[in-house]
């Protein structure tokens, strides 16, 4: 250790090479850290914190906080003026809220708009296109204005993804609005952006072109993160991992639509059961831990226990006992209209 020292006295260089090779190491160890801090930080893709927005004196957001994870597909439904559009116009940066704050994948709508615009492709709820434009023209000038290399085989890929192979060659104006949807959402996509705003995209389209849509979206999902607006429950339910619900511009639910969708009572479980053969309701109230029976119709009943009981294997020990057929046998759930006309009910003056 001296002789360490003392040479270090003598050349104060002579230890640079150990030293050098310690500090590298240190920092590529800090990097990383900080890399897999990003990676961390990204999970997340979009962040609303506290939004609010005012136009005038009349609020149209208040306070609204959610989040999207990455890879999530995640539905914001809400009657029609209820703010949908504007938080969506918000997270895009096209107009900015006055109060709360939005990062899409890290980066901020206050600070960062051009790199937001960057990773996000948008739909708006009134599809803007050119309808004197012919669909690969329309495309070509998107690429153009995003400054996008390899233009040609970016168009060609997206026009595959979205169906669109039969109908390039056709004006905008000359297409149907299931297809003019399909270009919409192609010139979304043309940048390759990690995360998908889509503001009412099946507003206005007949059954066959909602389902196609629809199948648009899985698939498009599988790779992006999507934020969809809608009023349309049987939308949500056929493409959204999760469901937010706002009203006169506050978030009033935020779950899972499987959790949602679950009765509201968390301290009660409702069975429906029905019999093939006539039941006396005295059977099943005598069922351990059954605290009501309602008769549905003929041979159907509604049956509440606690909800730490579950009474579903007394019921088929039941009709072991009596020789009875079930027919079925299963929870009852609110559906996600009943949930949605329940939180967004207007209050009756």
């Amino acid at each position: 250790m001296n002789i360490y020292s003392n040479n270090l006295a003598k050349n104060p260089f002579s230890g640079c090479k150990s030293t050098s090779i310690f500090l590298i190491k240190q920092s590529f160890l800090l990097l990383s850290h900080h890399c897999y801090l990003n990676e961390e930080k990204i999970i997340m893709s979009i962040q609303i914190s506290n939004i609010t927005k005012y136009y005038d004196s009349q609020k149209v957001l208040d306070h609204v906080s959610l989040q999207v994870n990455s890879g999530e597909i995640v539905g914001l439904l809400g009657p029609n003026g209820a703010g949908k559009s504007t938080l969506m116009k918000i997270i895009t940066c096209f107009i900015p809220p006055t109060e709360g704050e939005v990062t899409v994948n890290g980066f901020s709508i206050a600070h960062d708009s051009l790199e937001i615009k960057k990773q996000v492709g948008y739909l708006p709820e009134h599809n803007p296109l050119y309808p004197d434009m012919y669909i690969k023209e329309y495309l070509e000038f998107v690429c153009d204005i995003h400054h996008l290399p390899k233009k040609n085989q970016k168009i060609k890929d997206i026009i595959a993804l979205t169906g669109l192979a039969k109908e390039q060659h056709k004006k905008i104006a000359h297409l149907s609005k299931g297809y003019r949807q399909r270009v919409g959402l192609a010139q979304a996509l043309l940048p390759s952006p990690k995360v998908l705003i889509l503001d009412e995209p099946t507003s206005g389209l007949d059954p066959n072109q909602l389902d196609e849509i629809r199948n648009l979206i899985l698939k498009i999902g599988e790779e992006k993160t999507i934020f969809l607006s809608t009023h349309i429950m049987q939308e949500v339910e056929a493409v959204c991992d999760r469901v937010a619900i706002i009203n006169n511009g506050k978030l009033v639910a935020d779950e899972q639509i499987q959790k949602l969708t679950q009765h509201q009572d968390k301290d009660t479980l409702i069975i429906v059961v029905e019999f093939e053969e006539t039941v006396q309701k005295d059977w099943l109230s005598a069922i351990a831990g059954v605290e009501s029976v309602q008769s549905l119709s003929e041979n159907r009943w509604a049956i509440v226990s606690n909800k730490n009981q579950d009474v579903r294997k007394a019921i088929t020990r039941l009709a072991y006992e009596k020789n009875l057929t079930i027919l079925s046998l299963k929870e009852d759930t609110d559906s996600l209209e009943q949930i949605f006309r329940k939180l967004t009910k207007v209050p009756q003056k």
